[in-house]
């Protein structure tokens, strides 16, 4: 396995905050919460809850989960955030994020993200229950401490495991509703965790350069695109298989089912072009598209549980 070891210069505590308006603090802390990652969390929430209910979930669970989800989420990209914030310097895709830009300082994040960890865990606890609590905060650790700081710099299988804290969401659903574990989530579960690496290296594909620069060693840095791309193909063989096992598993009905399929079909297509355009030694990522592919796994995922929800509702 290949290692990269440029880096970056860090930033600490000491360096100097700009003085902004109060909007553009706001602003700046919300962006070291990157909603966008937390709205794919609570797609992949919101819809258990429905298959946990068999049907519309009562709407305090529903509300509360999405607190205690969105915060627990954001406590955990902005610590990422805090402990990315060299590589999010080198990187052209990241260097106007608070941090880089000095919005707000390493000291300030990295209080506002364990504030809004202690917050989400305490509001789980007695909002929603003590389980899904626990779940959340183990998803935050994870995130942090095994996948920000352990793995990410070190093994190009970093987003293989460190997706696991991404996964959590479908659980904490189930548990939300029901108050306990059951093998029903788990399909979802693996859903996301063989969904995440190949949607991912997508990303990475496109911003290759971005990512050796500062010394990441992304999948997509440390091999050639073909052999990329076919990982990405055999995760997503494993998405589409794990997607049909919620059937026999919850018992969920032909929408669900056909739905499923008909998504992984063009999932499936999507990636077996990849490989395609990797094999014909194309010498550009823009004639490689990876985009494409990411673009539509974020379709993929979020008409999956969208069909799980109608599922529920009219199965």
């Amino acid at each position: 396995m290949t290692a990269v070891t440029s880096r970056p210069r860090e930033l600490d505590a000491t360096d100097h905050v700009v003085p902004r308006s109060f909007g553009v603090t706001v602003r700046a802390y919300a962006g070291l919460t990157k909603p966008r990652i937390i709205e794919l969390l609570l797609i992949t929430t919101v819809p258990v809850m429905f298959l946990a209910a068999r049907g519309l979930p009562p709407l305090w669970p529903v509300v509360a989960t999405l607190v205690g989800g969105t915060l627990s989420a954001g406590s955990a990209n902005a610590l990422n955030c805090y402990i990315d914030r060299d590589i999010d310097l080198a990187m052209r895709r990241t260097r106007r994020r608070p941090l880089p830009t000095a919005s707000v300082s390493p000291r300030e994040a990295l209080v506002f993200g364990v504030v809004l960890g202690v917050v989400s865990t305490v509001w789980l606890a007695l909002a929603v229950n003590p389980l899904s609590a626990w779940l959340a905060l183990g998803a935050n650790l994870f995130y942090v401490l095994v996948y920000s700081a352990l793995l990410k710099r070190r093994t190009s299988a970093n987003i293989v495991w460190g997706g696991i804290a991404g996964c959590f969401p479908t659980v904490i659903g189930w548990t939300a509703v029901t108050g306990r574990l059951s093998l029903a989530p788990v399909a979802l579960f693996l859903v996301v965790f063989f969904w995440t690496p190949p949607h991912t290296w997508a990303l990475a594909m496109r911003y290759r350069d971005d990512y050796a620069a500062a010394g990441v060693p992304m999948l997509p840095v440390v091999a050639t695109p073909v052999q990329v791309a076919r990982r990405m193909l055999a995760y997503s063989v494993l998405t589409v298989a794990s997607s049909l096992l919620l059937w026999p598993l919850a018992h969920t009905g032909p929408v669900y089912v056909a739905s499923a399929a008909v998504l992984g079909a063009v999932l499936l297509a999507e990636n077996v072009a990849l490989l395609r355009r990797a094999h014909g030694d194309v010498q550009s990522v823009a004639l490689l598209r990876p985009m494409r592919l990411f673009h539509w796994s974020n379709m993929y995922a979020a008409l999956l549980f969208v069909a799980v929800a109608v599922d529920a509702l009219v199965h």
